[in-house]
């Protein structure tokens, strides 16, 4: 029974990459004029707050235990981390010990992180209860690549990571696995 288990979940994720990678075939355009979209991978991103970041502060997502979970209200006004993972990407899991201590780090100094999962809630459970993070996260679901894309994410992949300024503007995006390194050079160089 759990063979199958394991093998229904391994078979969504085969679907779930399966139909990232025809999106991203469709959206070669988009990446070809990401420019437009803003900043590309780990660059700055400056400028009012524009559509798209209005459309991740407008959203509502799930909590784990099926709670409406608002950015607009519970985060905006100060410094935010934002990471788009799942539980069946590998660079996701690797990388979230590292948010988790950009967290425990830059928390005392008005940063925020927020987890979305592009995942189902069953198998989000089942990798906290393994791997705590001690941040928020919440689910976005499958939309939830559609609003990375949103962001900057032009090829639709995960691990995606963006940072909100405290007007609630996008400063630096990443597509790929991150580390607390980095996180914590975009930290110097982004005058929040």
């Amino acid at each position: 029974m759990q063979r199958r288990h394991v093998l229904g979940w391994a078979a969504v994720g085969g679907v779930a990459v399966a139909g990232g990678a025809l999106l991203a075939l469709r959206h070669e355009r988009e990446a070809a004029a990401g420019a437009s979209a803003g900043a590309g991978a780990g660059a700055p991103a400056t400028g009012p707050l524009s559509e798209p970041a209005a459309a991740f502060w407008n959203a509502s997502f799930d909590t784990l235990d099926q709670q409406p979970y608002l950015p607009a209200q519970q985060l905006r006004g100060k410094p935010l981390l934002l990471n788009f993972w799942a539980t069946w990407c590998a660079p996701c899991v690797k990388e979230l010990p590292e948010i988790n201590q950009f967290h425990e780090e830059f928390a005392a100094k008005g940063w925020q992180v927020l987890g979305l999962a592009v995942d189902a809630p069953t198998p989000v459970r089942g990798f906290l209860a393994k791997l705590p993070l001690r941040f928020p996260v919440a689910l976005a679901g499958l939309t939830g690549t559609d609003l990375s894309r949103q962001l900057g994410n032009s090829k639709g992949g995960l691990p995606f990571t963006v940072a909100f300024g405290v007007q609630g503007e996008p400063i630096w995006r990443k597509l790929g696995a991150t580390n607390l390194e980095e996180l914590r050079q975009m930290v110097a160089t982004s005058k929040v």
